[in-house]
């Protein structure tokens, strides 16, 4: 396996990742996280030399895929998102996190903005 491939799995990715599971992900940032793992990935594989003209050939957005056979980082996000949500649903009742996740907050909230107390 490529050295900068191993680099990448185990420091990049994780350090992008972390986290990921209580992101809301909108369009933009999932295009966002695309540009970037494109740009790596170009970065690793590299400019290639064309076998019969011998000139430099650029790497396009497809040709890093096959050669990175890997879900990319917004399929990698969902997935984890939704290991995360199957285990606070089998937390219990009782803590936090399960409320937040389902949505039933407890208690009012204070009418007028909070004034600062000195």
């Amino acid at each position: 396996m490529n050295p900068r491939i191993m680099l990448y799995r185990t420091i990049i990715l994780p350090v992008v990742l972390y986290g990921c599971e209580t992101w809301s992900l909108t369009l933009r940032e999932e295009r966002r996280l695309k540009v970037f793992e494109n740009r790596v990935l170009r970065r690793i594989f590299g400019l290639e030399v064309h076998k019969i003209t011998g000139e430099w050939k650029k790497i396009h957005n497809e040709e890093p895929k096959d050669l990175y056979c890997s879900p990319n980082v917004a399929r990698m996000i969902k997935l984890r998102r939704m290991k995360w949500a199957g285990h606070v649903a089998r937390i219990g009742e009782s803590r936090d996190v399960y409320r937040v996740l389902i949505g039933k907050p407890e208690g009012k909230r204070p009418l007028r903005r909070p004034r600062l107390r000195w």
